[in-house]
């Protein structure tokens, strides 16, 4: 039996591929995509021409073949310029397209799957409500059944990519006990009279577009059902799992680049005669710093080898978005203190990159849910 720790060759090439659409081509949109806090919809196409919104699907539908590895490096190398845009991208090409790819049908590929992949269209999912945030069992969104499809109300908080979508994933309950099988997936398109579709202002992750959507009445063909067939509460379950080894990839990114604005202020900043990085205090900082970081990063990618071979459980993914999140938080607040005043000026990334990484102890499950999951899994119910 083997074990390396090296990236292959081919996935070498994905992370050079996407660092250089990066600093070629994204890094002059985010200043202005921030302080409008719009995203410029035309990238979808260019990563679509670039393969990376199929990077973990098979060619034989649309994908470039590849695996969750190479999905957590385009994640981490676009959290890396900004996290906007890497969140942005995860919600269309994971959330919004992957349970298509799972459990749709033949026609839905055809319809949805296809050209979300080519950058066509854009997804979301609708998930998350006012009352009970990602708690799927406290879900009131309701979908009634009639002639030729179904009604659909409630609402949706928080819904990543809903201002400019073509098309969302909705969770909705088709029975009113809790059961798995109360609750299915419905993919619903934009423009949809019933949809009431509030743009949000955030404090972090801004250029990223995210909404609170009122449903009062839309309906919803037969032929949009995901698969046809009602309970399809495991298959978010199994997606929101996947989904937190990908976030952490997101955190890695981000605290990665934290800490090289921070390393490359300290050896710019003089006192007293000498960088601030050779006086102890800031020296140990960027220690601890980089050693977090590297501990981040071979749970996230051990992750996505468990993806991979199909082994991932729900407590492993807990614990790589736990550690992963919380690395990103610390880090950016460790770089924003190294800067000093200049940390909170706009010129520079850190004060950003830490109101991102705020988001991430939150979204996809809070830092409290996820130790909940780990203890759960040790015998420790509440």
């Amino acid at each position: 039996m083997s074990l390396s720790f090296a990236f292959s060759n081919e996935h070498e090439a994905v992370r050079d591929t996407v660092r250089r659409l990066c600093q070629e081509e994204l890094a002059p949109l985010v200043f202005d995509a921030e302080e409008q806090e719009t995203f410029p919809r035309h990238v979808f196409e260019r990563w679509g021409d670039l393969g990376l919104l199929g990077v973990r699907y098979p060619e034989a539908d649309g994908g470039s073949g590849l695996d969750k590895i190479s999905d957590c490096i385009v994640r981490e190398e676009l959290s890396y310029l900004s996290q906007a845009f890497a969140s942005t991208w995860s919600a269309h090409t994971h959330l919004g397209i992957w349970p298509i790819w799972k459990a749709g049908t033949a026609t839905q590929k055809e319809r949805f799957l296809a050209p979300a992949l080519a950058g066509r269209k854009v997804a979301g999912f609708g998930l998350s409500e006012p009352d009970g945030g990602s708690n799927v069992r406290a879900m009131k969104t309701r979908a009634e059944r009639v002639d030729g499809g179904w009604r659909l109300h409630g609402s949706k908080l928080y819904i990543t990519n809903a201002p400019f979508a073509d098309f969302l994933l909705v969770a909705a309950r088709t029975r009113p006990e809790l059961s798995p099988g109360s609750i299915s997936l419905f993919i619903v398109e934009l423009p949809n009279p019933g949809f009431d579709i509030s743009k949000l202002k955030k404090e972090g992750i801004r250029a990223s577009e995210t909404a609170l959507i009122h449903i009062d009445n839309a309906f919803v063909p037969d032929d949009c059902l995901l698969g046809e067939m009602e309970g399809t509460y495991p298959l978010i379950l199994e997606s929101l799992s996947e989904n937190r080894v990908g976030v952490a990839a997101n955190a890695l990114g981000m605290a990665r680049a934290a800490f090289d604005a921070a390393t490359a202020f300290a050896n710019d900043r003089l006192v007293a005669g000498k960088r601030i990085g050779q006086y102890q205090a800031i020296g140990h900082k960027l220690a601890e710093m980089s050693a977090q970081i590297e501990a981040a990063r071979w749970l996230v990618y051990y992750g996505a080898w468990r993806v991979d071979q199909g082994t991932l459980d729900a407590a492993t993914a807990a614990r790589v978005k736990l550690i992963a999140s919380e690395t990103a938080v610390s880090v950016s607040e460790q770089a924003i203190r190294i800067f000093g005043g200049a940390g909170i000026m706009r010129e520079y990334p850190v004060g950003r990159i830490h109101r991102d990484a705020l988001v991430y102890v939150i979204g996809e499950g809070t830092s409290e849910i996820q130790k909940n999951i780990i203890a759960n899994s040790l015998g420790f119910k509440p």
